[in-house]
């Protein structure tokens, strides 16, 4: 894959992530958004996080696959994606059904466990996102690859915080989670990541 090559498909990922967002802004502020856009608001902030979320784990089954690893080069952009729809999603919980009450959150928190999974999803997201740029990288050295695979637990909590959340019809989020099994187990031999910092630190590279 060339320099052009990936600045396109870099460029069509930042709008395919992006658009959405568009499209979110004026449906509510067009009353397209139903009786209730608030809960239109935070949800479809949440499905954006599941959809960059499988997206970043297709980069490197799809890399080794297509024999792309130039490919690998997008993953920390779907990644960085992925963080600002969780940022979004938890910061319109907060503003508009909580009205910026930080009490009332850490209640919500300790009492719904939908809430508990969700938060420690976001914490572990928010410290991918933190260690992304290639002088932290550097810095951590093999720890690095080993706080990373930690995205695969948020792979399991986001489905479950899906789940969890939705009063009734459970076969979306069991579809969701289903397929991010799936994602998982395309990459088993990794799945290594409660040992983590304890037993053994990994060197690939490749996540």
């Amino acid at each position: 894959m060339g320099k052009r090559s990936l600045l396109a498909l870099k460029t069509a990922l930042h709008l395919a992530c992006g658009l959405p967002l568009v499209y979110l802004y004026l449906a509510v502020n067009s009353g397209a958004a139903g009786g209730d856009p608030v809960q239109y608001l935070i949800h479809f902030l949440g499905m954006g996080i599941l959809h960059t979320l499988a997206a970043t784990l297709l980069v490197s089954p799809l890399a080794r696959w297509r024999r792309w690893p130039a490919l690998m080069r997008v993953r920390r952009l779907l990644g960085l994606w992925c963080f600002t729809y969780a940022a979004l999603h938890l910061g319109a919980f907060l503003v508009f059904d909580l009205l910026m009450d930080w009490s009332l959150l850490a209640g919500e928190i300790l009492k719904r466990p939908y809430i508990t999974v969700g938060m420690v999803a976001f914490v572990i997201l928010l410290a991918l996102a933190v260690t992304s740029p290639k002088a932290m990288q550097r810095k951590l050295g093999r720890r690095w690859q080993s706080l990373h695979r930690w995205v695969y637990l948020v792979a399991i909590l986001g489905p479950v915080h899906f789940w969890w959340s939705v009063k009734s019809g459970n076969w979306e989020p069991a579809l969701y989670l289903a397929g991010f099994l799936l994602l998982l187990a395309m990459r088993r031999p990794k799945l290594s990541w409660p040992r983590i910092g304890f037993r053994r630190l990994g060197a690939d590279s490749k996540g």
